[in-house]
């Protein structure tokens, strides 16, 4: 259903037909079906816009290649094209509430992405703010600006004024209005982790479907529902990513497992080793798997991806296998600060943590063995990130495991999740006072519960537990004790609580009962 002020009519995108009768007919095989809505913005000329006074965003120099087959990307940096910045203004605002009563879209109670929201639902969560439009081009050869954050659903005159309310679309001529779309989705949990129908054989799901939302997550929806139908109709296991080694394992775990009730979107926050789910080690994690298992990588691909990670292997092994003392380094490189706190024999490994240190630095430093490794750009920047990133995989798996020890750590009944001093969203918040989870297990099977927010809420609640346990460790106050006994008892009361306040200063009290 395709909205845009007061009118709606069945539509599938803008100019296509409604798939109505594909969605009665998955409604009577028996698939619980529910509705979401999502909407997009409307599409500018870009020869009407003026830039002159708005923020620039340049493309990467130089850009940098999607596939690891490529060495470098086609267009010359100069001939990138640029995004440009500007914002909404209290005008914006003001017509927007005052035409409130000529948008279906948004008095619907059907639940839109919360991430991506149109901007009357921001003006109206949000007022009196500056919201921030980008203009992005769609192509190359194309004079259509597509103006990011600003997704809305009013009639098309009154988009208009909006548009020409913002700085630098005083003249912008509106190619396109933004609509709103109602849509129906099926519960994923009626769906394996192939993407295949429980109820139905040999049927499989992807997309929005699922209850997804933006190109990108359906797209790595589609990638493996194709994966999977090929190797069901070869008679083959399916072909599983797991949490650990994609976004897109995350994804389809999280939808499966969990379900949703708002349209979904990837995230890292989402992802419990987001440190290792990096774009620059996604060869080493499911290229092999993809030639091996699902059929889907070409024998060039596989075999750089094997070069590459015995490359990889050898370098990080000769880097921590070449050991000096902290003087030492610190005459070979100078201009990197080594911290004299480190112990000694500090690896080339370590070394190139820092950020002023790089492979081509060891190298001239160290030419033997290490003048090899530098010469290989490619391998040289994958072995500073893997440095680099070293410690955090380490601190992010201990976090993990600090969670499943804690599993069973029980939760006061009255925890007010609105008022504690814990660094937790305020959709976590919401999440958690509505689910009211009664165990720190309980809490990482809420859906949208984020594995940080998991480790925060922890720590929180061990902490106060400890503050409780040692409040009453402390003497009682308020009683008589005559002489001697009762100025010892009195200064030492005084004692302690002068040490616990240095330790636990009085604000880090949560005022809130637990």
């Amino acid at each position: 259903m395709v909205l845009i002020g007061l009118e709606m009519h069945p539509a599938g995108r803008l100019g296509d037909q409604p798939a109505i009768g594909l969605a009665q007919t998955l409604e009577k095989l028996g698939f619980a079906v529910g509705r979401l809505k999502t909407g997009t913005p409307p599409r500018l000329a870009k020869d009407t816009i003026d830039f002159s006074g708005l923020e620039e965003r340049a493309a990467d120099n130089p850009p940098v290649p999607f596939s690891f087959l490529s060495e470098a990307v086609w267009i010359k940096p100069e001939d990138q094209l640029s995004c440009y910045l500007t914002r909404t203004t209290l005008k914006a605002q003001q017509i927007i509430h005052d035409n409130l009563h000529l948008n279906n879209h948004v008095r619907e109670t059907t639940r839109g992405p919360r991430y991506c929201p149109s901007l009357e639902s921001k003006v109206l969560r949000f007022p009196n703010r500056e919201h921030q439009v980008w203009l992005e081009p769609e192509g190359l050869e194309s004079n259509v600006i597509y103006p990011q954050g600003m997704s809305m659903t009013l009639p098309p005159e009154l988009q208009e004024q909006v548009i020409k309310s913002i700085p630098g679309l005083e003249k912008a001529k509106m190619l396109q209005p933004g609509y709103g779309v109602q849509y129906d989705f099926l519960d994923p949990r009626q769906l394996t982790a192939s993407l295949e129908s429980r109820l139905v054989q040999r049927l499989f799901f992807a997309g929005q479907i699922n209850g997804t939302t933006g190109y990108e997550e359906a797209a790595a929806q589609g990638v493996i529902a194709g994966i999977n139908a090929c190797l069901r109709v070869h008679g083959k296991p399916p072909f599983i990513v797991s949490r650990t080694e994609g976004y897109v394992g995350v994804l389809i775990d999280d939808l499966t497992t969990l379900g949703t009730s708002e349209p979904y979107r990837m995230f890292t926050s989402r992802v419990e080793f987001r440190m290792s789910l990096r774009p620059d080690n996604a060869d080493a994690r499911l290229t092999h798997r993809g030639f091996e298992e699902a059929g889907c990588v070409s024998q060039q691909r596989y075999e750089q991806a094997v070069k590459m990670r015995a490359a990889l292997e050898d370098g990080i092994a000769t880097l921590k296998s070449l050991q000096f003392s902290i003087s030492k380094w610190s005459q070979l490189i100078p201009e990197v600060p080594i911290s004299s706190s480190r112990r000694s024999p500090v690896s080339a490994f370590d070394i190139l943590q820092y950020p002023e240190a790089n492979m081509e630095v060891l190298a001239r430093a160290v030419p033997e063995p290490l003048g090899k490794l530098a010469q290989w750009r490619e391998l040289a920047e994958r072995l500073k990130i893997e440095a680099a990133y070293e410690w955090c995989v380490v601190s992010q798996q201990h976090e993990i495991e600090e969670v499943r020890r804690d599993e069973a750590l029980r939760l006061p009944e009255d925890l007010d999740y609105f008022a504690i001093d814990a660094s937790l969203s305020a959709e976590v918040r919401e999440k958690l006072d509505s689910n009211r989870p009664q165990t720190i297990g309980a809490v990482s099977r809420i859906p949208g519960i984020t594995p940080a927010a998991i480790v925060n809420l922890l720590r929180f609640v061990k902490t106060n537990h400890q503050k409780t346990e040692k409040l009453k460790t402390l003497p009682q106050t308020g009683k008589y004790l005559p002489g001697k006994m009762y100025l010892e008892k009195a200064t030492s009361q005084r004692q302690v609580s002068a040490e616990f306040s240095e330790e636990e200063p009085e604000s880090a009290f949560v005022k809130t009962p637990l």
